[in-house]
């Protein structure tokens, strides 16, 4: 079945945008997907963090203590809208943060409506927020949400 999986991913791009918090399932999800057939491409932080073995979020949001690191999260940014434009399908990781199931951030929201823009499909892992200010703008994306199964990306 992998195998069948595979032949049909061959040489698509996926995109993989969530929450920092995140960043350790975004690791095991990028090698799940490679393992299917997709190329995968992650934020930078979410490869130090695996480089470093260090998730703590804080150790790389520095920018709250130094303001001059925002000119930092400005790159980090930019980097990651620009994976988005070159993959052929973006993929929200959106687990449950701070109380509140299927989250989805601001800088999370901003990338998949760059995705959006440039016409990529948009899944979601887990449905859409119930209790979000702006569960309208993620309705309006037309997501796809794969109830929690990577392999329902097609």
């Amino acid at each position: 079945m992998i195998a069948d999986m595979k032949k049909a991913r061959e040489k698509r791009t996926i995109t993989i945008c969530s929450s920092a918090s995140f960043y350790k399932q975004v690791l095991e999800a990028k090698t799940f997907l490679e393992q299917t057939g997709f190329k995968v491409l992650i934020p930078l932080v979410a490869r130090d963090m695996e480089k470093n073995k260090d998730f703590r979020v804080e150790r790389y949001k520095t920018w709250f203590k130094k303001p001059d690191d925002y000119k930092r999260k400005k790159f980090l940014t930019k980097k990651h809208f620009e994976k988005v434009i070159r993959g052929d399908i973006t993929l929200v990781l959106n687990y449950e943060k701070n109380g509140v199931p299927g989250y989805v951030g601001g800088a999370v929201l901003m990338e998949m409506a760059i995705a959006l823009h440039h016409r990529k499909p948009i899944y979601l892992l887990n449905p859409i927020p119930k209790s979000v200010s702006y569960k309208e703008e993620l309705l309006g994306m037309s997501p796809m949400i794969l109830d929690g199964d990577l392999a329902n990306i097609k």
